[in-house]
């Protein structure tokens, strides 16, 4: 193994083995109809079973059909789910690259247009009618949005009880494990954030009460799930300038997530606005690799890099110097399905096809 790039060492979590640090990120389709995958997804993920891949994450999908952030987005709340979604892990695991889907609630951020519509709050007229958002208050997620209804406790017992119940779905469906979506102000993050958690009951008030909720979820889900089964959970680490998360909130909520067992945390971050202003995160190429390098080294808790990581070389040093466990693409892989291949080639891998599906290795050696 010496002679791997640094990128190219296995990882394993729990009962799980990735072949390389290299996952794809979770990347919303919005073509889902009554939040079934269908051939989209099929073909969509197809380009990155035969990619190499250390890991997948399939995309933010809903625990209840109110849970979605668009009518257009997947779900994981009933049989027929579970049955869509098996074509599509049936994929992965014939190359033996382990997949997780990305359970969520979008909360106040639910019930919006799908992105080339607008990405703005349905209309309750429309010919895709709006449905009740919730959230921890009744601020909305931006001006002129939803106002959300503020959950009461029964109503928030049955979310965790959603969560679990898609938990164990996943698995049914295929999925090595699920990741815990808590962030991008979707709902887990909106408890956390001060900005739009203004209840004065223990899921409100100060950090403990803020980080109720999504400790709630995670040990639920924790439960719902074998021993030998990874439970990862993304965060927005900060919301940014004049935001009201910050880092210190976020690595108090992973040493507690790490208390209840979750494996490993995905470190993203952005989401609430801040006023009338959405808090600017002043992207550049791993402008979030610090998060997940505390988190990793601090709290002694396994990370995932996300965000504008492109290159071979960066990636490779993430993983090198200590920074995260993985790193996870988006946008690059949408540009290059092959960039796996091509990152090893550029990393002086020593055999970069064996990454690769054995026809795809054998028509590289014959056109050699």
């Amino acid at each position: 193994m010496s002679d791997l790039p640094p990128l190219f060492t296995p990882f394993s979590l729990r009962g799980v083995t990735f072949r390389n640090r290299i996952v794809l990120s979770p990347m919303c389709q919005y073509q889902a109809i009554d939040g079934l995958p269908n051939d989209w997804h099929l073909a969509h993920h197809g380009r990155y079973a035969t990619a190499g891949l250390g890991g997948a994450i399939a995309e933010a999908t809903g625990i209840s059909p109110g849970g979605r952030i668009s009518p257009g987005c997947t779900g994981i709340y009933s049989d027929a789910h579970v049955a869509a979604w098996k074509p599509i892990t049936a994929l992965y695991r014939r190359e033996s690259i382990p997949t997780f889907l990305q359970i969520g609630h979008a909360g106040p951020k639910s019930s919006t247009m799908r992105p080339w519509d607008g990405a703005g709050p349905l209309d309750e007229t429309g010919p895709e009618p709006a449905w009740q958002t919730y959230g921890p208050s009744t601020v909305p997620a931006r001006e002129g949005w939803h106002v959300p209804k503020a959950l009461t406790e029964p109503e928030i017992a049955q979310i965790v009880e959603d969560w679990a119940l898609a938990a164990k779905r996943s698995l049914a469906a295929g999925f090595d494990g699920v990741e815990i979506h808590g962030a991008h102000g979707y709902l887990l993050h909106s408890f956390m954030s001060p900005v739009m958690n203004k209840r004065s009951d223990g899921y409100g008030g100060d950090l403990a009460g803020r980080m109720r909720l999504p400790i709630e979820v995670a040990k639920a889900v924790r439960a719902a799930v074998p021993d030998n089964t990874p439970v990862l959970y993304r965060a927005s680490c900060v919301d940014g300038e004049g935001g009201e998360l910050t880092l210190d909130d976020t690595i108090a909520l992973t040493h507690a997530l790490k208390e209840v067992g979750i494996d490993m945390v995905d470190a993203s971050g952005g989401g609430i606005p801040s006023g009338v202003r959405l808090a600017q995160m002043k992207p550049e190429p791993g402008f979030q690799v610090p998060y997940a390098e505390r988190i990793r080294n601090e709290v002694g808790l396994p990370s995932m890099a996300v965000g504008m990581i492109t290159e071979a070389t960066h990636a490779n040093q993430i993983i090198a110097e200590g920074r995260a466990d993985l790193v996870a693409m988006a946008r690059e892989m949408l540009r290059d399905a092959n960039w796996p291949y091509h990152a090893a080639i550029a990393l002086g891998h020593p055999e970069p096809a064996s990454i690769l599906p054995k026809l795809y290795a054998f028509y590289l050696k014959i056109a050699a």
